[in-house]
């Protein structure tokens, strides 16, 4: 499997800079390790297997875009991207998640994404398909050689116009329609392997079951069949395993998992006390699959070699050095990301393409209500949002949510009976609405 030629590491900082206010140093070393992959490929292939991905560490706390980068930068360059919780897994043995499933889950992200793509490049040919089965329900056929079947034919053509331009969208019609079996979802403390064998027994059973090639007669409008039968007929164009194998190729040369919470399973200076159920355990058991070993899902044999991870985490009270040395050494590249001030927040809240004051415009327009942003009512905004970081926990630009939502209640819950009228969001409003919070001795009383 050859990657496309992907963006530089410039032209992808720039294009993570349209999302993420600052952080330059994550964007350049996420950038350059995407970038390291296509290059990878371009290697003489008696180099090429050796050349492992140099794993990220992003430190810093919550809510300064760590996630944000990683799943931007997936999107980027469509690559399958999975986020785990270091803190979900348990050592082989306990209750809990075992490290292998996070390959599993990435297994099925890939799959997904190369079935939408499959799927794509069948869509005329699947649309074709539909519009001829629609038809013949509207007007069944007939052979050639019977009398009026030219008069059919013309009919179905005139049919055939109609259906392209709607005009037939809310007739009903009767489908024989494909059904799979709906099965009870199983539940198990999983120990290794344990997740794979309840996907393969369901699978069994819907197959035992007579699910597959059910069909079940429904009454739909044209527009609801057609919706229908166009994911049907793409199944039936499709490849399925080929689907499958080029979704475990793509899931192991451009798979991206990121691991956050990795400062949870960090070991701590003795004789702090608390329950532990085993982080070094954790640890160990992640060790093997981040260096790189086959794990066995209901696809295949899936290597994760040359797959990415990401690891994050705010690590107040362990350091990365608390985490085993094996471990350490497969994260060659760590990067320590900026707390966010009032200044960034003031960015945050109006650069992006999908900027808290874009989406709130958005949402309240669809009521017809008009809202204006004034440059002293975002800079208070995101005043009060650094305020109250200070003040309580420090969430990051997620305050910024809070204090917004609390900001426009009022025009949230009246904007069905406001259409017409104009909101401006400026700092008397934002004082008026927020400054009472901000003198209250007991801020945790509140929302923010």
């Amino acid at each position: 499997m050859t990657l496309p030629l992907p963006l530089t590491p410039r032209e992808t900082v720039v294009e993570l800079d349209r999302y993420i206010i600052g952080q330059k140093a994550a964007k350049r070393a996420v950038a350059v390790a995407l970038r390291n992959r296509w290059r990878r490929q371009q290697a003489p292939a008696d180099i090429r297997d050796e050349i492992a991905p140099k794993n990220i560490i992003l430190i810093g706390p919550t809510g300064v875009g760590k996630t944000e980068i990683a799943r931007r930068m997936a999107r980027l360059v469509q690559a399958p991207f999975v986020k785990v919780e270091a803190s979900k897994f348990t050592e082989v043995g306990y209750v809990g998640r075992d490290v292998d499933s996070m390959v599993r889950d990435l297994v099925e992200a890939s799959l997904k994404l190369v079935r939408e793509e499959a799927i794509a490049a069948v869509k005329v040919k699947a649309e074709q398909g539909v519009e001829e089965r629609i038809l013949d329900r509207l007007l069944p056929g007939k052979n050639p050689s019977e009398p009026g079947a030219e008069d059919a034919q013309r009919t179905r053509e005139k049919l055939r116009q109609l259906l392209r331009t709607g005009a037939l969208d809310d007739r009903v019609i009767e489908l024989d329609i494909a059904s799979a079996p709906v099965l009870p979802q199983m539940q198990m403390f999983s120990a290794q392997g344990m997740e794979e064998m309840v996907m393969n027994l369901q699978e069994v059973l819907g197959s035992s079951l007579g699910g597959k090639g059910r069909t079940r007669r429904r009454k739909l409008t044209v527009k609801e069949a057609r919706e229908a039968l166009v994911k049907e007929e793409s199944d039936k164009l499709l490849d399925l395993e080929q689907v499958q194998r080029d979704a475990v190729k793509r899931a192991e040369e451009s798979g991206i998992i990121f691991i956050d919470e990795i400062d949870k399973i960090a070991g701590r200076e003795k004789g702090m006390g608390g329950p532990d159920v085993s982080r070094e355990g954790v640890q160990r058991d992640l060790l093997p699959v981040v260096e790189g070993s086959a794990v066995t899902t209901k696809y295949g044999v899936v290597r994760t070699d040359h797959v990415l991870f990401i690891a994050s985490g705010a690590f107040h009270v362990a350091k990365v050095t608390d985490l085993i040395p094996e471990l350490q050494g497969r994260f060659p590249i760590r990067v320590e990301l900026d707390s966010l001030g009032e200044e960034e927040f003031v960015h945050i809240l109006t650069e992006p393409r999908n900027s808290l004051v874009r989406q709130y415009t958005a949402l309240l327009a669809a009521e017809e209500v008009d809202v204006q942003w004034e440059q002293d009512g975002i800079r208070e905004i995101a005043r009060v949002a650094a305020e109250v970081n200070r003040r309580q926990q420090n969430i990051g630009a997620r305050r910024l949510h809070t204090v917004m939502e609390r900001l426009l209640e009022e025009v949230s819950f009246l904007a069905p009976e406001m259409r017409g009228a104009r909101v401006v969001v400026n700092a008397a409003l934002v004082k008026e609405r927020l400054q009472p919070l901000l003198e209250s001795e007991d801020l945790g009383r509140y929302v923010l």
